[in-house]
């Protein structure tokens, strides 16, 4: 695997309706790969948001084999977290957007867009058992795929890191604390969204203890850590402007939105916790 498949990335139209990415304030690269694009920031080396176009009745599953990660060429190498970061530690390479998402197609499309994922630009430090949990983040990712997949349906998912200014620094990069995700759909004749946001603080602690020769306790794991949320609240988190995506949140009633009223934060136990609808 080497380079990139090709620059048909995120399309806006792919659910029928405007589904726009989200627009950092912050200034971006734009990179686009095959099915996806990630908006980079070169300051923290790190993606800002990222953007995929799943189509559930033509994904195409791909054995993961030995994984290959590549720093993009179209972005000098000192501006992308590279392998440094991920040796001997306990974090992962956490996909922003999954090798799975934009897996579809033609075999060779939906192979060549699965390594398009294995680009340092889409990778973020994610504590390994947060990335790897049934019950955390991967449960959620899954939950979003089989249901896109069983009923043929269309989806745009966007994911990013939160960056915020007081990240704690570690190996030239400041470790993103909470990650976010939206899911978009035709719901009818009319989008839909739902926002997400998983909290890592406190396995992050360890894992920089542990960099500096501290002792630190077992990162703890509970069904806490992830929450459904306004996706007003993430447009204020992640720092980015996302109005469709606001108007069409399936958890928040209209004048809530408009008005910016107090808004519920909803923990997730469980796949049936989500609200779809």
């Amino acid at each position: 695997m080497s380079g990139v498949a090709c620059a048909a990335g995120f399309d806006d139209g792919f659910l029928g309706l405007p589904a726009p990415m989200p627009t950092p304030a912050a200034p971006t690269v734009r990179l686009d790969y095959l099915h996806f694009t990630v908006l980079f920031r070169t300051d923290r080396r790190l993606a800002a948001v990222t953007g995929v176009n799943v189509h559930g009745g033509l994904l195409i599953e791909i054995e993961r084999k030995e994984d290959v990660w590549l720093l993009d060429p179209r972005v000098p190498a000192e501006q992308q977290a590279g392998p440094e970061l991920y040796v001997r530690n306990d974090f992962d390479r956490g996909h922003m957007v999954r090798r799975r998402d934009p897996g579809w197609g033609s075999t060779a499309d939906a192979l060549a867009a699965n390594n398009d994922t294995f680009h340092y630009t889409n990778a973020a430090p994610q504590a390994s058992q947060l990335n790897q949990s049934p019950e955390l983040w991967a449960g959620l990712e899954d939950y979003l795929l089989v249901h896109a997949a069983t009923y043929e349906q269309r989806l745009s998912v966007f994911t990013g890191p939160v960056l915020a200014a007081d990240d704690p620094a570690y190996r030239g990069v400041r470790v993103p604390l909470r990650f976010w995700k939206i899911a978009a759909w035709l719901q009818g004749d009319h989008l839909a969204t739902a926002g997400y946001v998983l909290d890592q603080t406190e396995m992050v602690g360890p894992i920089l203890a542990a960099e500096a020769g501290r002792e630190g306790a077992p990162p703890p794991i509970g069904a806490f850590r992830t929450f459904q949320v306004p996706i007003l609240d993430i447009a204020d988190l992640a720092g980015s402007a996302m109005p469709d995506l606001i108007a069409a949140d399936v958890l928040v009633a209209p004048p809530v939105r408009a008005e910016g009223a107090a808004r519920a934060w909803i923990p997730l136990h469980q796949q049936s916790d989500m609200m779809l609808s």
